[in-house]
């Protein structure tokens, strides 16, 4: 049974919430960095997503699996520099997750100037763990409203800033341009402007996020579509902006400012929409920041690089101790940064920069090790070094802005990373633990040996786990890197070689003696040749996976050419090993 795929405008307006939903907030952060010229600063922000269209187009397009960098980064490189591309991704959602539900209730305080913005983000979060638990995720219809509302919205916001100026002229802008620059000249302005304005393209990677649930050919169009989006929005509001306040007074209504204008242009009325419009596409991204990091979690633990405690599952088929993690971490960054804005957006930007980042390396990865793989279209290597030097700028900016914010970001990157690389060395270290008590065990042999039984029993069945090669049967050094890199990123000692033949035929003699020569250079591994008669399918992965037990992001091929027969993604997550 198919599941049905998204079209274009419903897979716009879920990622869409997210990347336009910046405008409510970045508008005032380019003002408060860059004065008079954020408008420019925002300009060359979207001249910077430009080229990461095609970035992403190209490492999606190649490996079109949900996990965004994670995913790239697994396909091209070792599980641990995946796993660090992963804990990046999740600190994002965190921040994605309390920024945005922090301003949805700093827009609904300007409607309702009665309760604690503080407690009321906590109660929001609390809202949507538990929506999330019920099971209750994405409606793409829902997602089309809110983002239909949301454009209208800003599209009556542009139209009542362009008559009030209209009306009253351009003295104030005129006034903002006499100003002294801020940070000292232009340049520097702009610099600042745009390391802040960057935070206006968070959200950019969600599409790569449920990619696998889009019908084909939809992913680049989503990717146009936000570059129009936000290329248009912000430095067009942020430019209005500055025709009709002065810029000393962003900095006091930085919280609500799209309201704030509303209300100087508009009136009360106008703020009330923008504010109501606020409060349900904020909450729309807080909703995918839970969606999005349950699928990425999930996705790791069925890799082994997280304990399976997280894959359990209640009546509604919801791994709700993934979701209450996420929960309590929001909680804590939340109580860190106490709410406010600045630190909120330091440890989004540097995170959500980083992932970019990431994909930027992807990209130059998959050229030079991924080079035969099919992909829909391709970014210029001069485009890429742009970019990913365009990130490495906003990144500096960002730090160079508040340093402290940085201690901020590290005090949550660090443990997780910490917590990750141990689980990726479990073995070496429950090896080292089984040495030492046996080291201690004099005086000690009950309470040692006890442990010992239970280290080793752990041990096991990670040993246990099988993994699959699809091999062509005729070149026995491919396989030999295959074994290379089981033994660097995955554990186990039982592995599967399987040649799918087209025809009953003999396997070549010599590849089965060059293998038996490969077997016996791997004596802790069970090595099995198996060969099949058939072709290779999707089908015959799924026949194999349930038969043997076997999930398919257990089971590798290197990398397939141009006559390949069916994309990555219709292989149900099979992973590319070489």
């Amino acid at each position: 049974m198919s599941t049905k795929k998204l079209g274009e405008w419903y897979a716009t307006a879920i990622c869409g919430n997210d990347i336009t939903s910046s405008c409510l907030y970045v508008s005032a952060l380019a003002i408060v960095s860059a004065g008079q010229y954020a408008w420019i600063a925002l300009l060359l922000v979207a001249a910077v997503l430009y080229l990461f269209r095609k970035i992403y187009g190209e490492v999606v397009g190649a490996l079109p699996l949900n996990g965004g960098a994670y995913n790239v980064l697994l396909n091209t490189t070792s599980k641990s520099n995946a796993s660090v591309a992963a804990c990046l991704t999740i600190l994002s959602y965190m921040a994605t997750a309390v920024i945005s539900s922090s301003e949805a209730m700093h827009y609904l305080h300007h409607i309702l100037p009665y309760f604690n913005v503080n407690i009321a983000t906590f109660v929001l979060l609390l809202i949507f763990l538990g929506l999330t638990i019920l099971g209750i995720s994405e409606s793409a219809v829902v997602a089309l409203v809110i983002f239909i509302f949301h454009l209208t919205t800003m599209a009556l916001l542009i139209g009542s800033c362009a008559y009030f100026v209209f009306e009253n002229g351009f003295s104030i802008l005129r006034e903002n341009f006499h100003l002294p620059v801020r940070n000292g000249s232009i340049m520097t302005a702009i610099f600042f402007g745009f390391s802040a304005a960057m935070l206006g393209i968070s959200g950019f990677e969600s599409s790569s996020n449920f990619v696998e649930e889009q019908k084909r050919g939809v992913f680049t169009k989503t990717l146009r579509n936000m570059w129009i989006a936000v290329s248009i929005l912000n430095p067009l509001i942020a430019f209005l902006a500055i025709c009709i306040i002065p810029i000393s007074q962003v900095e006091s209504h930085q919280n609500s400012f799209l309201s704030y204008v509303g209300t100087l242009t508009g009136g009360n009325w106008l703020a009330t929409v923008i504010s109501i419009n606020a409060v349900s596409v904020l909450s729309g991204a807080v909703l995918t920041s839970f969606v999005g990091v349950n699928g990425l979690i999930k996705r790791m633990t069925l890799d082994r690089i997280l304990p399976n405690y997280f894959l359990k599952e209640n009546g509604r088929g919801s791994t709700y101790r993934i979701l209450i993690l996420f929960f309590l971490l929001c909680c804590s960054v939340l109580l860190v940064t106490r709410g406010q804005l600045g630190p909120l957006a330091a440890v989004y930007a540097l995170s959500f920069l980083t992932v970019m980042a990431s994909f930027a390396l992807g990209n130059i990865l998959l050229k030079l090790r991924r080079s035969r793989l099919p992909r829909p279209e391709s970014a210029r290597p001069g485009a890429v070094i742009i970019a990913l030097f365009a990130i490495i700028i906003a990144l500096y900016g960002n730090i160079k802005t508040k340093p402290q914010y940085l201690v901020t970001f590290l005090q949550y990157f660090i443990p997780s990373v910490l917590i990750i690389l141990a689980m990726l060395m479990r073995k070496d270290i429950m090896h080292f633990v089984v040495d030492m008590l046996e080291s201690v065990s004099r005086g000690y042999k009950k309470y040692t040996v006890t442990r010992q039984r239970f280290l080793n029993r752990k041990l096991k069945k990670l040993y246990e786990q099988n993994f699959v090669f699809f091999s062509k049967g005729d070149d026995i050094a491919t396989l030999n890197k295959v074994m290379m890199y089981l033994h660097e990123n995955e554990v186990t000692n039982k592995m599967k070689i399987v040649t799918v033949l087209e025809k009953e035929q003999n396997p070549d003699p010599k590849f089965l003696a060059d293998f038996e020569v490969l077997d016996r250079a791997y004596p802790d591994v069970d090595m099995e040749y198996i060969t099949l008669v058939g072709r290779f399918t999707p089908e015959l992965v799924e026949e194999l996976s349930q038969k043997w037990n076997i999930p398919k992001n257990f089971m590798f091929i290197s990398s397939p050419g141009e006559r390949f027969s069916y994309r990555v993604d219709e292989l149900g997550g099979v992973r590319l090993v070489l």
